[in-house]
């Protein structure tokens, strides 16, 4: 059985990769899932220690970030779609006014 410190070593570098695919991506579809890797990262988190401490409330937390983070994704994935269809790039270099 994996340990606490194993789930929270991976917990951080599932962190790490979702991070650094923010900073380093230029499309917004891939730093949109940048962000729900480091959504799931958090959810790993907030799991191990809920087994750990014996406790279910780790995993209703879970249930409640997975349910924003759903609303996220179909919000920032209609915003995408909107950008791409008025500007017809994925860049966030080429928005950078903030009227159409």
């Amino acid at each position: 059985m994996p340990t606490l410190d194993q789930y929270l070593v991976l917990s951080a570098i599932l962190f790490a990769i979702g991070a650094a695919g923010v900073f380093v991506r230029r499309n917004l579809i891939t730093i949109l899932l940048s962000v729900e890797i480091m959504l799931n990262a958090v959810n790993l988190t907030f799991v191990a220690f809920g087994r750990a401490l014996g406790s279910a409330d780790g995993q209703i937390i879970v249930f409640f970030v997975m349910t924003v983070a759903a609303a996220e994704a179909a919000v920032g994935l209609a915003i995408i779609i909107a950008l791409f269809r008025h500007r017809e790039s994925l860049n966030p270099d080429s928005f950078t006014t903030l009227k159409w």
